[in-house]
């Protein structure tokens, strides 16, 4: 099932008993939870009927309790079990057992307690992820492999915000973003605030807000910042900066990059040209496992630091963020 046909199904009034949000797109997977959540949690009091739980901070025996427990108030609670950063964060042993086990006993329609399971990555051929099948479901959360899956996510996404936008923007985003869900999002927002409320968003718009930040773009920020060269890095940067790129276009590119290369220090495939995935596996060899997950929280401070929680500046918060990566 893709995100959209879960909101189709959502928007129908159906709800399944469990949901397994799997894929390397992080916007798609909280977009799908905040879904459910707003379709099982509905006007009941949130505080009695959902948990948020955590391979690697709890037991098994901490989510077959919570799914045992009765809603207050309302006619079902919410259980959300993530996978955890690191060693004993994933679903295996005594979680798959747990897992096959309850969606074993699930039917359709009649469960006082909704599951859902986020993960990254997922093997389908686990008997514990066959076992999302029906009554249960699962959501990949999958980013676009192609110019066509991207166009498609653009115009879904304009038709979300009650965007209308001319096909030469909408093929102008694809170009200077790329595949990055989260900035596309606030770019179409900047757009439509430029074009003005119910006005068609044209390509002159998307020129006028959105920089061009696709990879190719800040290809020699991140191969400095992979190949360890800070300087060399910290200049780049504040020349993508004085060009006018925007920071959180940046940040979207380097959080990306950095998702790639954890893909790739597992032994994934990610596609590219040739010399493009040589270089993310010499990139990936010069980071161990632990120091991509800290890479990542660096990202994701940055981003907190852009949206304004912090006194930095957003070129003084992105040099930072630099300094932390290539050093």
């Amino acid at each position: 099932m893709k995100p959209a046909e879960l909101a189709a199904e959502l928007a129908r009034g159906k709800l399944r008993p469990a949901y397994l949000l799997a894929g390397a797109e992080p916007l798609l997977r909280d977009d799908a939870l905040e879904a459910i959540e707003a379709a099982v949690l509905d006007a009941g009091p949130r505080d009695f009927n959902l948990d948020r739980l955590e391979i690697g901070r709890c037991e098994p025996g901490r989510l077959e309790e919570a799914l045992g427990t009765l809603p207050v108030m309302a006619a079902r609670r919410l259980v959300v079990l993530r996978e955890g950063d690191g060693r004993g964060g994933k679903v295996d042993g005594g979680w798959a057992t747990l897992l096959e086990q309850r969606l074993g006993q699930a039917e359709d329609g009649d469960a006082t307690s909704v599951l859902v399971v986020v993960a990254e990555k997922v093997d389908k051929r686990n008997r514990w992820v066959k076992a999302f099948a029906a009554p249960a479901a699962l959501v990949e959360c999958d980013p676009p492999k192609g110019g066509r899956e991207l166009a498609t996510f653009i115009a879904e996404e304009a038709r979300r915000q009650g965007v209308e936008l001319e096909p030469e923007a909408a093929g102008l985003l694809g170009e200077r973003v790329g595949p990055q869900l989260l900035l596309l999002r606030h770019e179409i927002e900047k757009a439509e605030l430029l074009a003005g409320p119910g006005s068609r968003v044209t390509r002159a718009h998307v020129e006028q807000t959105v920089a061009a930040v696709a990879e190719e773009p800040i290809w020699d920020l991140t191969d400095a910042i992979g190949a360890g060269r800070t300087a060399v890095a910290v200049e780049l940067l504040a020349k993508l900066l004085a060009q006018g790129a925007a920071a959180p276009a940046i940040l979207g590119a380097l959080a990306s990059h950095f998702r790639r290369l954890v893909r790739v220090g597992n032994g994934e495939s990610v596609p590219g040209p040739p010399f493009v995935v040589r270089k993310l596996e010499q990139q990936a060899r010069r980071y161990p496992a632990r120091r991509l997950v800290a890479c990542l929280r660096a990202i994701h401070r940055a981003d907190v630091e852009l949206k304004g929680a912090s006194p930095l500046g957003p070129d003084r918060a992105l040099e930072q963020l630099v300094l932390s990566l290539a050093g």
